[in-house]
């Protein structure tokens, strides 16, 4: 192997004997010639800092004078990547990573407001990001008014009453899949001075993309359709440039960064979200289709169930997405954990967005943190159930929940 700068591998700069065992052991294979190739994959960097030949070009690099890395909390080559990709998938300048979904949603709402704001945000959101602006902001000094964000004229009332710095929604509502018209949100947003966060992670920019109808912040949980393999956790905010720069130096103190080995599971993931995305889309048109036949469903959730009206004009293409909700009738806890319990097919599990097909009561987990009172006045009844619908065979899907229902309905008889 060639010297590289100097240094001789397992060896002193220059061209000294080599060093004892213990230090040929640290140093041997590391730091080799830069290679003139570029692999086809981009490369898992786990490296917590990086070296550069002179102290000036990292001084450079510290001051944010020059583009390059030095300690992963900073910025990382494989998170950048992932970065990259993420912002040329929602048409953005640039996006950053996050170690978590909630993590970015935290930093997204951070980034515009402060004490003594204010802000609006649909009343159907995620459960944790409903309590995440209903306790976390508001022992901060944030209020937040909770509105139906489908009606606009309701919408535009409060916005003059409040007058909020932030208003926040969903592109497809979890969980009873509900629908903005996303570019009237953000010219009423926008008309009273507030920016607006857009959580995209149901639709994900093989659906939706919220920054091309004015969107601020476009939010995601990379652990759901972006990964789409339940093997990963992280988020991630596509914004401008300049609102990205801000959100870094903000992370550089706070640390919730996405590890390189996370950017890389989902970079992976990423390259066959299209597919996915339109094998979901079918399979849950089907899926939600014969649950509105089913006797002892109440009441089905789906977008690409009904006529959305103008929030039609959001989505990129025909495609709804995998996710699906339905109401299982006059059915309590008791019902919803029999009818999940008998299930062998979907799995009963915690997230979305994966291959598999996946079940959850939103009582029990994803707006656990709601009161029932609150959750009664989203629209969320004890008797509800998510359903990640996933790319296997459709056929196969149908028959576990037809048999599960037949389960949940003769002993809901027997008892």
């Amino acid at each position: 192997m060639t010297a590289t700068n100097g240094r001789l591998p397992g060896g002193p700069p220059g061209d000294g004997p080599a060093r004892g065992f213990a230090s040929r052991a640290v140093h041997a294979g590391e730091r080799a010639p830069r290679p003139d190739f570029t692999p086809t994959v981009t490369p898992i960097y786990p490296a917590t800092a990086f070296v550069y030949d002179e102290t000036e070009t990292l001084d450079a690099v510290f001051a944010n004078e020059r583009a390059g890395y030095v300690y992963t909390r900073y910025a990382n080559p494989t998170t950048r990547a992932l970065e990259e990709a993420l912002a040329a998938l929602e048409g953005t300048e640039d996006a950053v990573a996050y170690a978590s979904g909630m993590a970015a949603v935290h930093a997204a709402v951070l980034l515009d407001v402060r004490a003594g704001d204010r802000v609006v945000a649909a009343r159907d959101v995620y459960g944790a990001t409903y309590a995440l602006l209903a306790k976390t902001f508001a022992a901060l000094g944030v209020e937040t008014t909770f509105v139906d964000i489908l009606d606009l004229a309701g919408l535009a009332r409060t916005m003059a009453d409040v007058k909020p710095t932030l208003v926040a929604c969903e592109t497809i509502s979890n969980p009873l899949l509900r629908v903005p018209d996303l570019p009237a949100v953000v010219a009423l947003a926008h008309e009273h001075g507030a920016r607006v966060m857009v959580d995209n992670t149901f639709a994900s920019p093989a659906l939706v993309n919220p920054a091309r109808f004015g969107a601020d912040s476009v939010v995601h949980s990379t652990t759901k359709s972006l990964g789409g393999h339940g093997d990963v956790t992280g988020g991630a905010i596509a914004t401008s440039s300049a609102r990205a720069a801000a959100l870094r130096e903000s992370n550089k103190l706070v640390g919730a960064v996405l590890g390189p080995f996370e950017a890389w599971l989902t970079l992976r993931g990423i390259k066959t979200l299209p597919l996915r995305t339109r094998q979901q889309s079918a399979n849950a048109t089907r899926v939600a289709s014969w649950l509105g036949q089913q006797r002892g469903v109440a009441r089905v959730f789906y977008p690409g169930l009904t006529d959305l009206g103008p929030a039609e004009a959001i989505f990129n293409g025909a495609d709804r997405g995998g996710m699906v909700a339905f109401e299982l009738a006059d059915a309590e806890r008791p019902e919803v954990f029999r009818f999940m319990e008998a299930l062998r097919l979907c799995l009963p599990a915690t997230t979305l967005g994966d291959v598999y097909s996946l079940v959850l009561s939103p009582p029990m987990s994803s707006h656990r943190a709601l009161t029932p009172e609150q959750r009664a006045e989203v629209g969320i009844g004890e008797g509800l159930i998510r359903l990640s619908v996933g790319i296997e065979d459709v056929d196969d899907i149908i028959a576990d929940l037809a048999q599960a229902l037949a389960v949940t309905r003769a002993v809901g008889a027997t008892s």
